[in-house]
């Protein structure tokens, strides 16, 4: 799953993304509030993880904002306000839940699965190109009825390129998402991977999914040919 963690304690958010990548989810992180929103409308988030102290725009404020624009993606509010107006307001303004600092990383995680659970149902945690399935909750991919074994780095990127199915998607846009770094044109890591996914999905079947863009990156099509 991805998820964007609004923090503007640097340290902090880095300590939740580490621990939320170990438990393997793709993760974002800003320390800004107008950064944060624009970040969770522009991309496919599935959970959000939101501070109320922010500069440039409060938690609150980002929270309205995004239940106007996505009203179904999942908000954690996690702040050091503790009192009960507080909680009151922030589920009245749309988060989903609310864990007050000093909090156990525990708890968040099992707090972010169980939101995620809830907000999924079961044909959407399930993605289909042609005979591919990804199970994103259970973790598993099969093709044809054949499991298929992925590490962590090639799972998610083939979930991107599944939620993109017959999109163009650029190196650029692939080491963004799925790497969360910035695409430095010296290196090949999206084309190693692409190529470990290639023996893993497409060889032994006649029909190649995973297409190469002459000039701009891949693509997963389906019925592209080999």
């Amino acid at each position: 799953m991805r998820i964007l963690v609004v923090e503007d304690d640097v340290a902090l958010a880095s300590f939740i993304r580490k621990g939320l990548e170990a438990e393997h989810h793709a993760v974002d992180a800003s320390h800004d509030g107008e950064q944060g929103c624009s970040m969770a409308i522009a991309v496919d988030y599935d959970l959000v993880v939101l501070d109320l102290s922010l500069p440039t725009l409060d938690g609150l404020a980002l929270l309205r904002a995004l239940r106007q624009r996505k009203p179904n993606l999942p908000v954690m509010i996690l702040t050091a306000r503790s009192r009960v107006e507080d909680r009151v307001q922030c589920l009245d303004s749309g988060a989903d839940d609310y864990l007050a600092k000093p909090f156990s990383f525990l708890e968040l995680a099992a707090r972010a699965r169980a939101l995620l659970r809830r907000s999924r149902l079961p044909s959407e945690s399930v993605l289909k190109v042609q005979d591919l399935n990804l199970d994103r909750v259970e973790r598993k991919v099969e093709r044809g009825g054949r499991p298929i074994e992925l590490t962590t780095k090639e799972f998610a990127l083939l979930e991107y390129m599944m939620r993109n199915a017959g999109r163009r998607l650029t190196r650029a846009m692939i080491i963004e998402h799925v790497w969360n770094l910035t695409f430095d044109s010296t290196t090949n890591v999206v084309d190693v991977y692409i190529n470990y996914l290639r023996r893993k999905v497409d060889d032994g079947f006649t029909t190649s999914l995973i297409q190469t863009i002459r000039g701009v990156g891949y693509q997963l099509s389906p019925g592209a040919q080999a």
